[in-house]
């Protein structure tokens, strides 16, 4: 228990006193039960079997040595990766590498044997003195006080889980092989509980209020440095990168050819979280925090902060609660958000809305959903190879996209606002047709670059025309936007997980992923990384290599990435 309180000291301390009250009868209750399990799981079976008493208080010793080294050990990991032991952890305990962390571990096996002497001392002791104990009938209180903390602590977080009680739920990993109790089912049963308002409340993020530092410096700006431009941006659901050509798409390549086209891009997920990464510039296990506390994307509060008119438009209104939910959440009056039900009626409408337009500055975004539908162009596949049919359809579905883009770009012209606009073209993800030989078919199935690079092209007046190779991605669009359109001078770490998309030094990785799981793609392998601390390593295949460690040095950087916009009270 003493030991357990490092995770206390390393933990946000709970505001209300309900809060606190279940963290003192968690910590008694816990680290109660874990001696119990260890005893009634490892010792008292030894009692059948080992005779000897000095022998058996040897055993015992040595298990709660073993035991308390590993407590330490787990303390020491929550402290530097807030995290518990798991198998990332264990890579980095055991590797060969020579880091700071590394160090402060192995120094933690010198306390081993002073840790055996001193279990060994109190264990004679306690031998002595059990007969004097006994008599003051001190083990039932104690015990009791064990148990109603276990009990209790429990039972209040079955109905702080229901209730989206935050001050007690976010303490739920706290302490190793913490597994708090839920009752759900039974509440259900009762009439206590109504599972879809739960269901409603998780989705708007009430169950994850970890506060976003978001971000982590006030923002100092450059007014001088800001430009006075429009700002289109065209988001194209499921288009690969290498749908980009001149037969598919030539209004697209064209218009890349005359712009700054970013052919090595990479989105920030491979489903529809990946428009998270793109608006708000931080992966997306921030999502459910930034959900329920209704944060808007840095870019667009900048945006309108210099009172800029704001033009929404959709094939399917945004359906994707990651717009509705989250992106898009608040809008104010003034702002426009027409409904449409296909990409030819979410042109038209930012075209009418374009018209009404002042001189004033707009931002825009076109959301095409065309690419979403494709197999409405499959053919009759008697006869024919599955994937080629499906290739073909998805062929067909890139024209008509490349169609609703010369519509815009020749509005555009027609109205004559290329010169002072920005104009973005990207997707959300890609979409695979098996060609990593894993069964893998559409999205959000792997992390290989058939569903995570798309394109990126930009028209930004008054640069030259280039085709830049370096790696880039979703992350790194806000910041383009801070920096060069809206005169931000802080430095990107302190409100992205990206860098400027024009800075072409290399980067040791970029990340993917959602609230599950994220991926780190490397110049050399791809390391997919689950919230339990399992890993896969692939290379650029996308063949898994079983053999391969992660670089544990890239590993805790994109740990780390995952944390470090939550405040640190």
């Amino acid at each position: 228990m003493l030991i357990g309180t490092r995770y206390i000291a390393e933990s946000p301390w709970p505001e209300t006193f309900l809060g606190q009250l279940y963290l003192a009868s968690s910590w008694v209750g816990h680290f109660g039960f874990l001696v119990f399990g260890l005893y009634i799981l490892c010792l008292f079976p030894l009692t059948f079997v080992v005779p000897n008493f000095k022998l058996f208080r040897v055993l015992g010793v040595l298990a709660s040595t073993i035991g308390l080294t590993v407590l330490l050990l787990d303390t020491q990991a929550y402290q530097e990766l807030n995290l518990h032991l798991n198998p990332i952890v264990w890579e980095l305990l055991l590797s060969d590498d020579k880091n700071a962390i590394n160090a402060k571990w192995q120094t933690l096996f010198v306390l081993v044997p002073i840790i055996f002497f001193v279990q060994l001392a109190l264990a004679e002791w306690v031998w002595r003195k059990q007969r004097k104990l006994s008599h003051k009938r001190i083990g039932r209180p104690i015990a009791a006080v064990f148990f109603i903390g276990f009990i209790f602590s429990h039972l209040i977080y079955i109905w702080a889980d229901a209730t989206f009680y935050n001050p007690i739920t976010n303490q739920r990993a706290n302490f190793p092989l913490s597994y708090p109790m839920t009752a759900k089912t039974f509440l259900e049963r009762q009439g206590w509980f109504d599972r879809a308002e739960y269901q409603q409340r998780i989705e708007r993020g009430d169950a994850n209020s970890e506060v976003l530092a978001y971000p982590l410096e006030v923002l100092q700006i450059n007014k001088n440095k800001s430009k006075n431009y429009n700002l289109l941006v065209v988001m194209v659901e499921n288009l690969r990168a290498d749908s980009m050509t001149p037969d598919a798409m030539p209004t697209l390549h064209e218009f890349a050819e005359q712009n700054q086209n970013f052919s090595q891009h990479l989105s920030s997920g491979n489903d529809n979280s990946a428009a998270f990464g793109l608006f708000y510039g931080i992966p997306a296990t921030y999502s459910a925090s930034v959900r329920h506390f209704e944060t808007e994307p840095l870019f667009i509060q900048q945006l309108m902060y210099r009172n800029y008119d704001l033009g929404l438009f959709s094939g399917n209104d945004f359906s994707a609660s990651i717009y509705n939910d989250t992106i898009f959440h608040n809008r104010d009056e003034g702002q426009t958000d027409v409904e449409s039900k296909s990409d030819r009626g979410a042109v038209k409408s930012w075209q009418q809305w374009l018209t009404n337009e002042t001189n004033k500055s707009w931002f825009s975004v076109v959301h095409l959903m065309q690419m979403q539908q494709f197999e409405d162009h499959v053919d009759n596949i008697s006869n024919k190879d599955a994937k080629s049919v499906l290739q073909k359809a998805y062929v067909t579905s890139t024209s008509k996209i490349d169609q609703s883009i010369s519509q815009i770009l020749d509005t555009l012209k027609e109205q004559q606002l290329l010169d002072n606009t920005v104009v973005v073209i990207t997707s959300d993800h890609g979409w695979e047709f098996n060609e990593t030989k894993t069964n893998s078919w559409g999205a959000n199935s792997n992390y290989s670059k058939y569903q995570l690079q798309v394109p990126m092209v930009i028209h930004w007046p008054n640069k030259p025309a280039h085709e830049y190779t370096h790696v880039t991605s979703h992350f790194d669009l806000s910041v383009t936007l801070m920096q060069d359109l809206l005169g931000v001078t802080s430095n990107p770490v302190d409100f992205s997980s990206g860098k400027n998309l024009f800075d072409p030094s290399k980067r040791r990785w970029t990340m993917a992923g959602d609230a599950r799981e994220f991926a780190l793609i490397s110049s050399n392998e791809i390391t997919v990384l689950d919230r339990y601390g399992n890993y896969k390593v692939y290379n650029h295949d996308y063949r898994r290599e079983r053999d391969a460690k992660p670089k544990l040095s890239v590993i805790m950087q994109g740990l780390s990435e995952t944390k470090r916009f939550y405040a640190q009270d």
